[in-house]
């Protein structure tokens, strides 16, 4: 894709221009072990209307995950609400197409569709079918136009795909990622029918794409584990000049293309994430390109603070270092404490509450590690390893599973699991047959 220089003519943009604003993973009433994130999400709010002015920007995009659970609590829909009808009505040219994620509900989100249209806002949750079980590709490709009421930018807006959603392939390899494929693949031919010269493309997913980058043992973005649900960047064609990702929480650029981004998510959803620069990403198109990709950084309200830093401690130091955090005016961050035991210590909980009792943090959790003697445990690894023979292949999966991410494999995943063990004994079986 080539990117020419962002033109500016008497510090504003041209008639043919669209400018967009790219967001994702909103994950509005979520709380953060135990406590209200409303202020912050008010906060992140008011600095996108106040961009969405400043900028003059044409149309805001919402890459999914806009409420934090498929069922929101009624504070957190009037937010969403009275977001919408504020940036609509303070910007009469403002468009708004927003996808659903994995964390909505899709049929929930796209329900008041008739209302939310009379405030320019389009909104993708359900891949409808027509009479024939066919994609309804149309459903799926929103105008947006420029202040002149040209359309200027052909929108892609695909949700967060389910199963039933994208066309069934038959492959050796993953049906999932195949099919998201062959769907972006069909719509983008259906679009590109329908552009005009000079019409920009873009598309929108939320989705895991191959070679995009989380925190460790970050469990806020419910991946996949064997990366069954990754989807390879080279779904999205050089023929689509930008495309918005949402789901993975840290911006970035995919496999290294400009114009394939994850915007990020407003605030930090876990405290892997609190390194993240939280923002949003503004494209400016012209002329069938985008000329320019502009990251903008949002304020935080309230921080994120690990004692220690890095790895946990022993008691004594751990509760030396809570006495010498110094004293925090405004917002108190919310803080993980990370100890290192010999035995388990009941009474350490309360000893930290003591410590804080004067001081202005959030103690959000207490993370306990045990020191193990390095000969048991490489006894235990040398038993582990010897029972690999005596374990089944779904017995082997469950246990790394549960010593990956310290829960139980969950049961679509083990029937998904001995689905494809018992598709390759076959094949295997009639090979040799």
């Amino acid at each position: 894709m080539l990117f020419l220089s962002f033109i500016i003519l008497g510090g504003r943009i041209t008639n043919n221009m669209i400018r967009i604003l790219h967001t994702a993973d909103w994950h509005l009433g979520q709380t953060f072990f135990g406590y209200d994130r409303t202020e912050e999400h008010k906060l992140f709010l008011d600095w996108l209307a106040k961009e969405i002015h400043e900028k003059q920007v044409e149309a805001l995009i919402v890459a999914g995950d806009v409420f934090d659970v498929s069922n929101p609590s009624a504070t957190s829909q009037r937010m969403y609400y009275q977001f919408i009808y504020r940036v609509t009505t303070e910007n009469p040219n403002l468009q708004i197409v927003i996808v659903a994620g994995n964390h909505d509900s899709a049929a929930r989100l796209e329900a008041p569709l008739p209302l939310l249209q009379a405030m320019r806002t389009e909104v993708r949750g359900v891949v409808r079918k027509l009479e024939g079980g066919e994609i309804d590709y149309d459903h799926l490709i929103v105008d947006l136009k420029n202040r002149q009421g040209e359309v200027e930018l052909l929108c892609m807006a695909v949700p967060f795909l389910r199963q039933g959603d994208y066309p069934v392939v038959q492959t050796d390899g993953n049906a999932y990622a195949e099919g998201v494929r062959k769907l972006y693949t069909q719509l983008l031919q259906r679009t590109w029918e329908r552009r005009k010269e000079s019409q920009a493309i873009m598309a929108i997913g939320h989705l895991q794409a191959t070679g995009s980058e989380i925190a460790e043992k970050d469990y806020s973005e419910r991946t996949v584990i064997g990366g069954l649900e990754c989807v390879s960047p080279d779904a999205f064609s050089e023929q689509i000049a930008y495309t918005a990702l949402g789901h993975i929480h840290k911006a970035q650029r995919v496999s290294g293309r400009e114009n394939v981004r994850y915007s990020g998510s407003p605030i930090p959803m876990s405290f892997a994430e609190k390194y993240y620069h939280h923002g949003v990403v503004m494209v400016t198109f012209d002329d069938g390109c985008a000329v320019e990709i502009e990251r903008l950084e949002c304020p935080k309200l309230i921080s994120l603070l690990s004692v220690p830093n890095g790895e946990a401690e022993l008691p004594e130091s751990v509760l030396k270092m809570l006495r010498e955090l110094p004293e925090v005016n405004g917002e108190a961050p919310y803080l993980e404490v990370k100890v290192l035991l010999e035995e388990p210590e009941p009474m350490f909980p309360q000893q930290v509450a003591e410590v804080l009792t004067d001081k202005n943090y959030r103690l959000a959790r207490i993370v306990s590690t045990y020191r193990r003697d390095e000969r048991k445990a490489d006894e235990e690894r040398n038993v582990w390893n010897k029972g690999l023979l005596e374990m089944s292949p779904l017995q082997i999966a469950q246990s790394v599973f549960e010593k990956s991410y310290q829960v139980e494999m969950p049961d679509e995943l083990t029937e998904l699991f001995q689905e494809v063990y018992m598709s390759a004994t076959c094949k295997q079986e009639e090979e040799e047959g």
